[in-house]
């Protein structure tokens, strides 16, 4: 049989609404981030089947884990049946967490010059080099091969570059891959299908 993961982000959080960088830290779900997972759930719902069937895994940061609580109650699956997996983790961006991009050019005026919006992220002081995550996601991959039906709550960055190793992207196609937080991602046969509410691109599947 072959392998399905079903990849959602986490919901809209404080920090995305400031326009923070998150990285590692965290912060609570916004009432329209509640309302995204849940919206998700549901479309989720409709296509799994019997939710005993899959293997949940999320990233522990709390962001994430209250998008999985959110997604198990509205799926019908046991929560305590959820497995961690830091490996799912977002990119740290090391000092630059907590920052909005004013703040960071304020703090380092010259850096956009010689960097660009997707890469930036990866040479952060004391920050996670795009190899390093590359080398855990692939890690995670191998590790699950073996089951079949997989549903992984992460974030936008960490599921741009688990999607662009999925499918074999070179990393600048990889992170220039889609982050909003009411679609997710059908990965199958080494091919990325895109699941939202739109009409044609969800009731057509």
């Amino acid at each position: 049989m072959d392998q399905i993961i079903y990849l959602l982000r986490h919901g809209e959080t404080q920090f995305n609404k400031q326009g923070r960088y998150q990285g590692v830290l965290d912060s609570p779900l916004t009432d329209v981030g509640i309302e995204q997972v849940r919206q998700n759930a549901d479309m989720l719902k409709s296509l799994i089947g019997n939710p005993n069937d899959w293997k949940v895994v999320s990233s522990p940061l709390g962001r994430a884990l209250k998008s999985t609580e959110i997604i198990c109650e509205a799926i019908g699956y046991d929560v305590k049946n959820v497995a961690k997996d830091n490996r799912l983790t977002e990119v740290d961006v090391g000092d630059w967490a907590g920052l909005t991009t004013k703040e960071f050019e304020n703090t380092w005026p010259s850096f956009f010059n010689n960097s660009d919006v997707y890469n930036w992220y990866f040479k952060a002081p004391n920050g996670e080099s795009y190899d390093a995550v590359v080398s855990r996601l692939t890690d995670w991959l191998d590790s699950i091969k073996h089951e079949p039906k997989v549903l992984a709550v992460s974030y936008g960055l960490t599921g741009r570059i688990l999607r662009g190793i999925y499918a074999g992207l070179e990393k600048d196609n990889a992170l220039k891959l889609e982050v909003a937080q009411d679609v997710f991602f059908k990965l199958s046969n080494k091919k990325i299908n895109r699941i939202s509410l739109e009409f044609d691109d969800f009731y057509s599947r």
